[in-house]
This record gives C-alpha cells, sequence and structure tokens, in this order.
C-alpha cells in the first residue's frame, strides 16, 4: 500500500506528493505557502474544509485567505468563538447573543441583569486578546447529535441543543477552546492566532464586534452609522420574541408542533403593517408638501417588485393613483451593457440603464404625457415593447423601483421635495442559535438562485458564478445611498428559509463537484439542512415570497 498521495494545489497549479493522512496546513508548508497572505481554510474538491482537515487520498487543494468571503467567514467565526470564551470567562453567568451585522460589524448582546460598561468591555477586550496571544488550538470534536445535546444542555446552551436536535443530524462537530465548547456553522482557523486584529465598540445598548477591512487587513473596518438598519433588525427580533421564535431551534419547534401557519400568518401581517404605514406617510406627503414620486431601491433580490406592488394597493386605499415603474425595463440591450475591470457585463452598473430614455419617459410623464412603457426580456437581453401605456391623473403617483432609485443621479432633476425614497432589504434577524447569525446575503442569494433558474433560463452555477459581481456593485451603487431612505422596509421573514428549502435544493444540486461554484452550493445545501420545510401551499397569494416562487397573485 503506498504511503503517499499525490496532491494538486490550484493556487500555483502545482502537484505534490504528500505522506497519507497530511493535514492541509502541513501541505501548505510543504507547497512553499503560495498565497501571499495566511489561509484562513481551503477548497477541498470543491468543498471548505478547516485547516486541520486530514486528506487520505488524492484531492484538489486551493487555499482561502481573508480577502474571499468564505475565508472572511472563518475569521469572524473563529473571533467570535474567542469573544464568547472572554464573555463566558469574565461574565461566567452573562448569556451572550450575537445577533446581526451592522454598521461594518457585528451587534452583540451581554445579557447580564445590568448594563455593559466600558470597563467590563475593556475587560473582555483584554481576556480576548490574551487568548489570541497564547496561540490556543480550535479542536474540533464529532460526537453523536444526542450526546452533543446532552453536553450542550449541561452547560446552559438549550439554544444550540433545540437546533441540533432538531435539524436531524445524525452526529455533530463543534470547537473546543481551552476547556470551552462551542458550536459553529462553517469551520475555524487552527488556533486563536490566525486572529490578528479586532476590537470592540460600545454601540445602541450593546458592544459592537470590529473586524479588519477584506482590501487592507492592517486596518479595521471604519463604523458606518446604520441607525434606520439598526432600528429595522430591532422590530423583527422584537416581533420574533413576541412569538417566542427566537432561533432556528424554536421555529422547526413550532413547525413540528403544526404551527408552521401561524408563524406564516404573523409574518406576513407584520409585513402588510410595515407598508400600510409606509403608504400613510407617503399620502401625506402627497397632500401636505407634494410628494409626486415614490423611489424604491435595494440590493438584489430583496423583493422591491413585490413590494410595489402591495404599496401600490395601500396608496389607493389612501385614495392615490399608483403608476409603477420598473428600472429593470431601461437596460440597454445586453450587447451595449459597460463592461467591468474583469471584463464581464457590468449589470450592476447604473451606466446598464440606458440614462437619457428614462428620463425622457419620466420628463414625458410629468408634464401629463403618455408614454410606452419598454419591456426587458431577461432569456434575450434585449428590450421589448408589449403596448403598454402609461399616463399620469391628477391623483397619481409614480413609483419607480429598482436597484438604483436611491442615487441621486437618476433623477437629478427633479427637486428632492417631491421624492419619497424607500429602501428594501432582506434583513434576517431570525438565527440558527444565540452565537450563529444568517448572513442576509445568504438569505438575498437563495431566493435569486430559484427565480433565476424557475424565470430567468439560469442554473444555480450561473447565478453563484455571477454574485460576487453583483456584490461589488451593490457595494458600490447601492449601499451608500441606503441610510438617505425616508423609510426602510424589511421584507425578510421569520418562516422563509424553511419555505425556500425544498425549491433551492434540487437547483443547488444541479452544480457539479468539478464546478468551482460547488463549494458555495454545497455550502448552501448544508446550511438548508438546519431548517425543517414548510409546505408553500400556506404563503398566500401575496406573498412576497411568490415573487420568486410562483403561483402568487401578482404579475412579474
Amino acid at each position: 500500500m503506498p504511503d503517499t498521495i499525490t496532491i494538486f494545489c490550484k493556487n500555483n497549479n502545482a502537484y505534490l506528493d504528500v505522506p497519507i493522512g497530511s493535514s492541509l496546513l502541513d501541505i501548505y508548508k510543504r507547497l512553499g505557502e503560495p498565497l501571499p497572505h495566511r489561509p484562513m481554510n481551503a477548497q477541498v474538491n470543491s468543498k471548505t474544509e478547516g485547516l486541520t482537515f486530514r486528506c487520505w487520498h488524492p484531492r484538489d487543494i486551493e487555499y482561502i485567505d481573508y480577502t474571499r468571503s468564505s475565508g472572511l467567514r472563518t475569521y469572524v467565526r473563529s473571533l467570535c468563538h474567542i469573544f464568547s470564551k472572554a464573555v463566558n470567562d469574565i461574565l461566567p453567568t452573562a448569556t451572550l447573543y450575537l445577533e446581526h451585522p451592522v454598521s461594518k460589524g457585528y451587534y452583540c448582546v451581554i445579557h447580564n441583569g445590568k448594563e455593559i460598561d466600558q470597563e467590563t468591555i475593556d475587560r473582555i477586550r483584554i481576556r480576548m486578546q490574551e487568548i489570541i496571544d497564547a496561540d490556543l488550538p480550535f479542536v474540533p470534536r464529532t460526537i453523536r447529535t444526542e450526546d452533543a445535546a446532552v453536553l450542550f444542555r449541561e452547560r446552559g446552551m438549550e439554544d444550540k441543543a433545540r437546533l441540533i436536535e432538531s435539524a436531524g443530524m445524525l452526529y455533530t462537530s463543534y470547537y473546543e477552546l481551552d476547556g470551552y465548547i462551542n458550536y459553529f456553522y462553517g469551520c475555524l482557523t487552527p488556533s486563536t492566532g490566525y486572529i490578528h486584529l479586532f476590537d470592540l465598540a460600545p454601540y445602541e445598548g450593546g458592544i459592537l464586534l470590529r473586524i479588519p477591512r477584506s482590501d487592507d487587513m492592517s486596518q479595521l473596518e471604519d463604523i458606518v452609522p446604520q441607525p434606520q438598519m439598526f432600528e429595522a433588525y430591532k422590530q423583527h427580533l422584537t416581533l420574533q420574541r413576541t412569538v417566542s421564535v427566537d432561533n432556528v431551534g424554536d421555529l422547526n419547534r413550532e413547525i413540528a408542533a403544526g404551527h408552521s401557519r401561524e408563524i406564516i400568518m404573523v409574518s406576513e401581517a407584520m409585513q402588510e403593517k410595515q407598508v400600510a404605514h409606509i403608504a400613510v406617510k407617503i399620502a401625506k406627503g402627497f397632500h401636505q408638501t407634494g410628494v409626486r414620486i415614490v423611489l424604491i431601491s435595494g440590493p438584489s433580490s430583496s423583493g422591491k417588485t413585490t413590494f410595489s406592488k402591495r404599496l401600490g394597493i395601500q396608496l389607493i386605499t389612501n385614495l392615490i393613483h399608483p403608476v409603477s415603474i420598473s428600472l429593470d425595463d431601461y437596460f440597454l440591450n445586453r450587447v451595449d451593457t459597460p463592461l467591468d475591470e474583469h471584463g464581464e457585463y457590468d449589470f450592476e452598473s447604473l451606466y446598464a440603464l440606458d440614462l437619457p430614455y428614462f428620463n425622457s419617459d419620466l420628463e414625458r410623464l410629468l408634464k401629463g404625457e403618455e408614454i410606452e412603457l419598454p419591456s426587458f426580456n431577461f432569456e434575450t437581453g434585449t428590450r421589448q415593447y408589449k403596448g403598454k401605456k402609461l399616463k399620469l391623473k391628477e391623483n397619481s403617483i409614480l413609483m419607480i423601483e429598482g436597484i438604483h432609485a436611491l442615487n441621486p443621479e437618476l433623477t437629478a432633476f427633479i427637486d428632492d421635495h417631491f421624492k419619497y425614497r424607500v429602501y428594501v432589504s432582506a434583513l434576517t434577524s431570525i438565527s440558527l442559535d444565540n452565537h450563529n447569525w444568517i448572513p442576509t446575503t445568504d438569505n438575498r442569494l437563495l431566493r435569486r438562485i430559484i427565480r433565476d433558474y424557475r424565470f430567468r433560463g439560469y442554473s444555480a452555477q450561473e447565478t453563484i458564478s455571477r454574485w460576487p459581481s453583483v456584490r461589488r456593485g451593490e457595494d458600490k451603487w447601492i449601499f451608500p445611498y441606503q441610510e438617505n431612505a425616508d423609510a426602510m422596509f424589511n421584507s425578510a421573514m421569520l418562516y422563509e428559509l424553511a419555505a425556500l428549502r425544498k425549491f433551492a435544493e434540487p437547483i443547488l444540486r444541479e452544480v457539479r463537484e468539478c464546478d468551482k461554484e460547488n463549494a458555495e452550493a454545497y455550502r448552501l445545501l448544508r446550511f438548508l439542512r438546519y431548517f425543517n420545510y414548510i409546505n408553500e401551499a400556506d404563503l398566500p397569494g401575496t406573498s412576497l415570497l411568490r415573487e420568486f416562487l410562483g403561483g402568487g397573485t401578482f404579475k412579474y
């Protein structure tokens, strides 16, 4: 029997014979450390693994550093393990909640019977640095799930026990750090010394866990005030606690008990209440300050289109006639779309829109003229005309929906007092457990994968391939304007990932192991296993999810 195996490293296109059972970290050193930065994890046959993973058979390996999203996730998870241990060391009776990303960091709350002051924050920071300086190993453990649940309950981690029990997996993996155990979705770094930079800052009654910039690891991300986003998260967290569904384990418990319809109805009612409230504010502006245009923006797959349709209905109940325009219909023909720095079509750019044509139509509408709306065919990448005419009435308000709607350049010739701005985003507030939040980008990516496959003719592999470009475009063209909105609408719902699961899984499974997008597809499939299924038939026809799943009341 041979005592070596052959490894192919994608980072330097090199083959290397290594001893059977070598760890990814040992192999990295044998390869001559091909990355300019320290690796955080590696993709082994297009599946992400921690650097302590051992290879017993020939493998393709690609090492991932902090500058890529997978590496960033591993860094942040490892930092959170250090943070949770430090809190446990300093405040052993406290309960820590790692709630959600905001302001270029991660918002955390410590429940300890009193307010957490600056002195306590400093003590936690010092303890974290001590743990990092000691370069302690994160020791992975894998045991039967029923034994892991007992272990978590003995340590007061009921949220983790409920999650792993309800997910139905036979075995559970967790990490031990100097006697302290915790469960994190995804791999960690080999040891605490990999965390080179962090900080803690007081933030809105809690703590902001700060991380390095992905483009300059020597600098922390700036704290960007996001009061509207924070308030949107806060409202939904309050709703969750009102219905006793703090985490996915709680959601699975309610589904198993036959209460999914109630959860769906509460979630939908909460959204409709928000839509109605925004409609009342717009109506007030229409009558008092002359608002004539509602601009609706948000990142990809945030549900802008359905929100616009539901807002239109609520405006009618306020005796206002809504007239809608989608910026998607003003895309340039695909062959005329500008290219990004990689030579690919930059669909996220403001200049992927035919701005002169759009402004001409907008000017004509505001003058009271009738226009014929274009329609963009995403399958052919061309503009079409279907005879749809628009004209404003005396009591009309124009609703413009698209990712660039809040960009001042789009409607620069119109005075601001005529505009009301709404920002729509899927701010996923439900967490896997107290220490594992769900990234809003994962929520939106799953929506987009399903929609692109069902209605736009794209495979999961194609959608995942485009996603980094989409995210770069959002950072450049959308997120800088979100806090300028007059209202923020959270389109995420408590139950939605449970509803999306059965639609996403077969699409994701079509991604082949040889495709570079398989690592992301595999990660999403593993993530979806935490959610028990919800029957799609229980969703109302007006649900925002119908925009992605189909079968709804609205036409798209």
